[in-house]
């Protein structure tokens, strides 16, 4: 079970970061690179806890023209991250770019190309949010499930979504499409500033793949006891 989990790194120095990894990569399966993180600590933090010998999911959610976002997909292979993120809402052109460039230089380079997601509604972003603010016509599970039909279209391996949205997901793409999904507060932890969040349990029972969890780990005062604590909540 615990291959399912990826603790999410956002924490500002590279000195952190490679403190926590130290002490939960027994008990986690992989461990999230985000914008906070790779802004504080430089590009190199992924390629040296890669290099420490952990899994790194790379979370920068590209979102730009497809040239660019086809340049930075190639860059994200060469950090040697398993899995990285575009934004959804790019459209398929800028999807399809992405995986395109990823594959040419994984292959170039020998490797196994990242699992490339794209992000499909934040789970910080509540329905009315969705619609009042951003004019989303769409309810918000219909908005989810057509953003991932259309990551589908263009290549991708899977998205990033709320627990609460993965029925829909499924529905649309399938069993073998696979979904990363955020807001997941265990039983004891607080909701912070994620909308959408579920348990554990509950993201597993609904089908996610893999879990991100992150201060209910982080900012504990023992990591590794949480981690622990996570653990036997998903195998009960």
């Amino acid at each position: 079970m615990q291959e399912k989990i990826i603790v999410a790194l956002d924490v500002d120095s590279e000195q952190e970061a490679l403190a926590l990894t130290e002490a939960l990569k027994a008990y986690v399966g992989a461990f999230k690179v985000g914008l906070q993180l790779f802004h504080r600590a430089g590009p190199g933090i992924v390629s040296k806890l890669v290099e420490s010998g952990v899994k790194v999911f790379l979370d920068l959610k590209f979102h730009d023209i497809p040239n660019t976002v086809a340049q930075a997909a190639a860059a994200a292979v060469e950090t040697g991250a398993f899995m990285f993120n575009v934004h959804a809402g790019g459209g398929k052109k800028m999807m399809f770019a992405a995986q395109k460039a990823a594959r040419e230089k994984a292959a170039a380079l020998g490797i196994a190309p990242p699992i490339l997601l794209g992000v499909t509604v934040l789970t910080s972003l509540t329905e009315e949010e969705l619609q009042g603010e951003l004019g989303v016509a769409r309810s918000l599970p219909e908005q989810v499930a057509a953003l991932a039909r259309l990551a589908q279209e263009a290549g991708l391996d899977g998205v990033v979504a709320s627990a609460q949205e993965v029925p829909w997901i499924r529905a649309a793409c399938g069993e073998d499409f696979i979904i990363v999904t955020p807001g997941i507060r265990p039983l004891w932890a607080a909701g912070d500033d994620q909308k959408r969040i579920v348990t554990p349990g509950q993201a597993l029972a609904a089908g996610a793949d893999y879990l991100v969890i992150g201060r209910p780990l982080t900012a504990a005062a023992d990591p590794r006891e949480a981690a622990k604590k996570l653990l036997a909540e998903v195998t009960k």
